[in-house]
């Protein structure tokens, strides 16, 4: 299967696809004095890919032009590909605008060739990016098919193989304009005119000969940028592009098959330093819309000192991340998350130090085993003895008559390294209809809890 992006130039420059087609100036990208992409209103003008500058500038005097950036689309086409790692492992990029997947083993997981491409196409197009998809029974064929947009071989146009001009222009002036009429050529002509590297690609499109390729590896870490179309000072317009680079993490820690506990925002202005805006999960997850509630509080609980001009995502410390398959009737993993994720929307509104909760903390005196924590911690070993769900602050006196042992004693004697030491006698005791846990000192008894 092969993507094709025609309009990757004006992604590689990290521009948003919808802003330029909206926008009522004219504007190419163009490369060597030719234009390379235009958009609808240079089109109507007249100004078409192919169109000399000169030509294209007498037609639209107002036409803006985009020096093409080929570092910027190689950086962009390595972020899609490293997406579609998250469908099939084998990804190789084919420069400069084209990305093939091998996904003979994965039609199955996705329901089938459809299903995958219209996954595909959606999921470009919520990045941004406008591809041209096409399935073949060998890598070049499907890259082919993608390039010239047709359903079989044989009615491809020549252009679609990416020929060089003279060789184009010698095929056409031979009457060959498809591909089946260029395979009904003797290949002895065909070698002598052309090289031996269209015979090659040839049988490598047919199948004849296999074609070896190097398989993308997703790189270690998450760092990509966006450029912003225009200046963006609110929270909603900040929160919106930062959402195509959200999906590309996604897609990235899907292919990688691990989470992050969290991510760093930055914001670049003009001419004041960036603004860093770190995001933080309790638990490991690739959760797009997660994260992007976080965000949300975040960004709608600051205020911007000056415009954003662009946006950039680092995550590192990948962990790995099993799937894990939902039970039939819930599961107190997931509901704990649920209580983890409302937490964390609860610090991202109202910040860290407002909210906590409450963690065991290593200490033999009950009043002290406790304290306040951004998230609630399981404590790692259990308790010498049992522990009542409630205990007295102050601790209450007791006369005698008022319990009746049940079990105990426990001795507790503690603190003396802080001058608060303590030497107890715990016992769980019957008082009326509760439980009680009381203890003795030199003083007499005390209630100190009572269990559920």
């Amino acid at each position: 299967m092969a993507l094709s992006f025609p309009r990757l130039p004006l992604e590689a420059k990290l521009r948003g696809h919808a802003s330029f087609e909206a926008a009522d100036e004219p504007w190419a990208v163009v490369e060597n004095r030719s234009v390379l992409v235009c958009n609808g209103a240079a089109e109507a003008l007249g100004v078409h890919p192919g169109s000399a500058l000169t030509a294209a500038w007498a037609l639209a005097p107002q036409l803006r032009i985009l020096p093409r950036a080929i570092a910027a689309e190689g950086r962009a086409l390595e972020a899609i590909a490293a997406w579609a790692c998250q469908f099939t492992s084998k990804v190789s990029l084919e420069p400069p605008q084209s990305v093939l997947l091998e996904v003979e083993g994965s039609l199955r997981l996705f329901g089938g060739a459809a299903r995958l491409m219209a996954r595909l196409r959606n999921g470009l197009a919520d990045l941004g990016f406008k591809a041209l998809l096409a399935a073949g029974p060998t890598a070049r064929a499907a890259l082919w098919l993608a390039r010239g947009g047709g359903e079989t071989l044989q009615a491809l146009p020549i252009g679609a193989l990416a020929l060089e001009p003279q060789a184009l222009a010698l095929l056409g002036r031979i009457g060959v304009g498809t591909l089946g009429e260029l395979m009904r050529l003797p290949r002895a002509g065909i070698a002598a005119r052309f090289g031996e590297g269209l015979l090659r690609d040839l049988d490598r499109a047919l199948g004849r000969s296999p074609e070896p390729r190097i398989f993308f590896q997703p790189p270690e870490r998450f760092d990509m940028q966006l450029e912003l179309p225009a200046p963006a000072i609110e929270a909603e317009r900040v929160l919106f592009a930062a959402r195509r680079l959200l999906l590309q993490l996604e897609g990235f820690l899907a292919a990688r098959q691990a989470g992050v506990r969290g991510f760093t925002l930055r914001l670049s202005h003009r001419d004041v330093r960036p603004t860093r805006i770190e995001i933080g999960s309790a638990t490991p997850h690739r959760d797009i819309e997660h994260w992007q509630r976080l965000l949300r509080e975040r960004l709608g609980a600051m205020a911007l000192s000056s415009p954003a001009e662009a946006i950039r995502i680092e995550a590192a410390g990948l962990t790995p991340l099993a799937r894990v398959s939902p039970g039939l009737f819930g599961s107190a993993r997931s509901e704990a998350e649920a209580w983890e994720r409302l937490t964390e929307r609860l610090q991202a509104r109202l910040g860290g130090a407002v909210v906590h909760g409450l963690a065991t903390h290593a200490e033999h005196r009950p009043e002290r085993a406790w304290r306040a924590a951004a998230g609630g911690t399981a404590m790692d070993e259990a308790p010498p003895g049992p522990r009542p769900l409630w205990l007295l602050e102050p601790p209450r006196r007791l006369g005698e008559g008022e319990f009746a042992l049940l079990a105990g004693p426990e001795r507790i004697e503690s603190g003396w390294w802080d001058g608060d030491d303590v030497v107890r006698d715990y016992f769980i005791a019957a008082r009326g209809a509760s439980l009680a846990w009381i203890y003795r000192t030199r003083e007499g008894w005390f209630l100190h809890g009572l269990f559920a």
